[in-house]
């Protein structure tokens, strides 16, 4: 509510009926007014904004409860085949926007606001991001949940419904300091909570054979909680549901602990229970947080394979025809427990022979790699296995002893083949391989880019490719257009749909209908006009939140991602001190000035990704400190990165920063969402960056560095850091200053660590690409000299994003994987 507005008039309508719920201004403002007085008690005079927000939040949830059962009812009613979406994140984002789009309400609501004196901008603003995520593999998440409920496929995601996030991320005096992300503190509207829908999900305990059978007995019992969260999809009548779980104690508290005036035992179980719901990515460097890690894993997975069972024997006799009614896809490593559990509830609690249960099994499952690092392929110790999931542990040996007399059957006397391709690794500590497992156990195995693809099956996964590679396929990332392009970026959307008409955000492929604007000088003009209104939005919310001073006029360049070695920001900040220090020396540039941002959190425990954090800030306060050189050049790194923080970042910036070690980088989708808001890619040939060159044009994109070939021969060859180092004047001038403390003069020696670390290890060759880097962004400069051609490159970004909308991605998986339903999803223009 702005300051001046006068006291918004309230009538409320006690007798509104579901009929009563239209889509129109007066019936939207109706809907406000009565959860206002009669769902929240207040009037004209005591409501506050936030109780407008949640009035509004509530009128439009009201809108998707009607057809959130039709959509529920009718996928009983058809029989269909139901695709469960199983993910240990989802980075969902604010959803109150998100859904007033997909109703198609957005204009009228913002309508019905304005009558009440209101804007729903501000009422917007005051929605918390939900800590359900972290990064690029919970918002792939949420985009593939939004296609599918577009698309109209039969879909549930499944997570946990973590109290708090991460954490929020503080920069005091240049360090990150991790604070509780308590987003749940005002509640959250869209949140269902179905306390009805309890399951059990079981730890410890030992197993016991009783006629033959496997009883696994004297366990601690945790209880599943359902809370649901409705998907709508766009303009389809759709809704979805996402359903995450909450950890609660199977008994309150110790009444005898009570009674004794023990009162902090009587509740320490009941916490220690329901930690596991807590916190999102406990600190797995202590053997409390890896324990934590996995009873996590396997709660939701034993809780959503009940549920879904739950549902299947609602309709079906029986559990035999269940790979033909459902399909679980594994969202990365995290959930591949569930091929276990899964063969557990078959043999155990349904009587079914050990090949019948496998063949039901094993067809039900598919896995989606997204990444080569080993820590996120998910090798359990065997000893906390044992002591977790004792009953899981034999299955797994069972399975292992089966498949590898297949392997030897296979690849007789290939005994270094039996030993990689095992379950489990026999060397020192006995340890579990998920990824394995869920090869094992899944019908379909895909990475995520076509360089990923082919990663997994000539490197990281060959034996099993090999071995069975019908197996594996190739699934690019995609990315919603709703939220990266209508919602984030209204000016472009507005433009675009003046001039190609309103259906792209179901079929992005029309985006193609701008090459020929390219060339247009008017359109042109419009384009930079709206790139310029996003910029200075940026900069104000810059200037207010942090007192950072970002020149509008300035070239962006932006590098926001999860902080981390293989992504290189420590390549990125070595250009950048080295730019800095060209000025210094007084070298003639003519590079347009750069405000280069820098934004993401890195891990609680890893701390050379802290001290990178650390140098940035640094950096940026000596060059932005500087007189002479920061109205040439300025360095900012933004805490706090999160989904609503991109949506106002990326449709500002000019040049994206995609640079990780070829190879390294499964997919990325951040690369996606700048090139369709026309922000041109300095990037390597890793992940996606190659499908992307080749729909834009190599003319189109900066490419520069080592590729997958020449990061295998030079590491062959034996990569040395410190070589570079010796032979590049740049580079040696640029390390010694971070080393000498030209960045800390108040600790000179604070960076030597990095500088060592650089010089000695480097084990994502950024000494190697460093001058080729420097290369290419001066490139970048003299092309952003010419504002038409600059422009043209844009525009063309742009018009080729259309096979990297999600909705793409997702009618591939439905169609060549989970063998779905596809509805036409696509009535919708706005």
């Amino acid at each position: 509510m702005t300051e001046d507005a006068e006291v918004p008039t309230i009538s409320p309508n006690s007798y509104l009926t579901a009929s009563d719920l239209g889509m129109d201004k007066r019936s939207i403002k109706q809907s406000v007014a009565n959860h206002i007085e009669y769902t929240q008690g207040k009037d004209g005079y005591s409501a506050t904004p936030l109780d407008f927000f949640w009035a509004l939040a509530r009128s439009a949830r009201d809108r998707m409860f009607d057809r959130w059962n039709k959509t529920q009812q009718s996928y009983y009613v058809r029989d269909v085949r139901r695709v469960y979406y199983l993910s240990l994140e989802f980075l969902p984002g604010r959803l109150l926007e998100d859904g007033l789009y997909s109703l198609g309400i957005h204009d009228e609501a913002e309508a019905a606001l304005s009558e009440l004196g209101l804007k729903l901008s501000d009422l917007a603003e005051m929605e918390v991001d939900p800590g359900l995520g972290n990064g690029g593999l919970g918002r792939l998440a949420a985009c593939f949940l939004d296609s599918m409920a577009t698309l109209s496929v039969p879909a549930m995601g499944y997570g946990i419904r973590y109290e708090y996030g991460i954490f929020r991320q503080a920069i005091v005096d240049g360090q990150q300091v991790e604070r509780a992300d308590n987003w749940l503190r005002y509640g959250n509207p869209w949140d269902m909570p179905r306390p009805e829908r309890l399951y059990v999900v079981p730890f410890g305990g030992r197993v016991e054979l009783n006629h033959g059978r496997a009883e696994w007995v004297d366990t601690e019992t945790v209880i599943a909680m359902a809370h649901d969260i409705p998907v709508p999809g766009y303009r389809n009548g759709v809704v979805n549901t996402l359903r995450l779980w909450a950890a609660k104690a199977s008994r309150e508290f110790d009444f005898q602990d009570f009674n004794r005036g023990d009162y902090i035992a009587a509740i320490e179980a009941k916490n220690a229970t329901e930690n596991i719901s807590r916190v999102l990515y406990p600190n797995d460097m202590v053997i409390q947080g890896r324990e934590l890690r996995l009873k996590q894993e396997f709660f939701f997975v034993s809780a959503t394979l009940q549920d879904a069972i739950y549902r299947h024997l609602k309709t079906h006799p029986s559990l035999a025809n269940l790979a033909e009614k459902a399909v679980f896809q594994l969202n990365d490593t995290h959930p591949a427990i569930a091929v276990a559990e899964l063969m557990r509830i078959l043999v155990d609690l349904h009587a079914f022979e050990w090949e019948a249960a496998w063949k039901i099994a094993s067809d039900c499952f598919a896995y989606t790699n997204h990444t080569v690092l080993p820590e996120a392929l998910e090798v359990w110790p065997l000893s906390l296995l044992e002591r977790l999931l004792p009953r899981h542990v034999q299955i797994i040996f069972e399975l292992n002893t089966r498949f590898l007399k297949a392997v030897r059957a296979r690849y007789p006397g290939d005994e270094m083949r039996v030993q990689r391709m095992s379950l489990v690794h026999e060397e020192g500590e006995k340890r579990v391989r998920m990824a394995n497992l869920a090869i094992l156990g899944s019908r379909s195995v895909n990475g995520v880019s076509e360089l990923h693809s082919k990663i997994l099956r000539e490197r990281l996964f060959h034996d099993f490719a090999d071995m069975m590679p019908e197996r594996f396929n190739s699934k690019t990332n995609g990315i919603t257009p709703r939220r990266w392009l209508l919602k984030s970026n209204p000016g472009l959307s507005t433009l675009i749909s003046r001039h190609i008409g309103r259906s792209w955000p179901t079929q992005l492929t029309e985006l193609e209908a701008l090459r020929p604007l390219a060339e247009s000088d008017a359109f042109q003009t419009e384009w930079r006009a709206v790139k310029r209104e996003n910029k200075e939005r940026l900069a104000k919310y810059l200037k207010t939140s942090f007192d950072f001073q970002v020149d509008p006029a300035s070239l962006f360049d932006v590098q926001i991602k999860r902080i981390h070695e293989y992504k290189r920001q420590l390549l990125n900040l070595l250009n950048i001190a080295s730019l800095y220090l060209d000025y210094c020396d007084g070298m003639v540039l003519d590079d347009a000035p750069r405000t280069f941002l820098v934004a993401g959190k890195a891990a609680p425990g890893y701390d050379l990704a802290k001290r990178t954090i650390r140098l940035f800030s640094d950096v940026g306060e000596v060059v932005n400190s500087h007189p002479g050189v920061n109205d040439r050049m300025r360095v900012y790194f933004v805490p706090n990165y999160s989904v609503s923080l991109a949506e106002m970042i990326i449709p500002a910036t000019d040049v994206s920063i995609q640079i990780s070690l070829a190879g390294m980088e499964a997919s990325g989708t951040g690369n996606m969402k700048f090139a369709l808001n026309g922000a041109l890619t300095v990037g390597t040939l890793d992940g996606a960056n190659v499908e992307i060159a080749e729909a834009v044009g190599r003319e189109n994109i900066f490419i520069f560095g080592l590729d997958v070939e020449g990061v295998a021969r030079l590491r062959q060859s034996g990569y040395v850091p410190r070589t570079y180092y010796e032979r590049d004047p740049r580079l040696r001038r640029t390390i010694d200053a971070i080393a000498n403390g030209r960045f800390s003069p108040g600790d000179p020696s604070r960076h030597k660590v990095i500088a060592d670390y650089l010089m000695n290890v480097d084990p994502y060759m950024v000494l190697a690409d460093f001058a080729a880097f420097g290369e290419i962004q001066a490139k970048v400069s003299e092309a952003y000299r010419s504002a038409n051609e600059w422009t043209k490159k844009s525009i063309i970004n742009t018009a080729s994003m259309g096979p990297f909308s999600s909705d793409a991605v997702i009618e591939k998986y439905a169609t060549e994987i989970w063998d779905a339903q596809v509805g036409s999803g696509k009535q919708g223009g706005f």
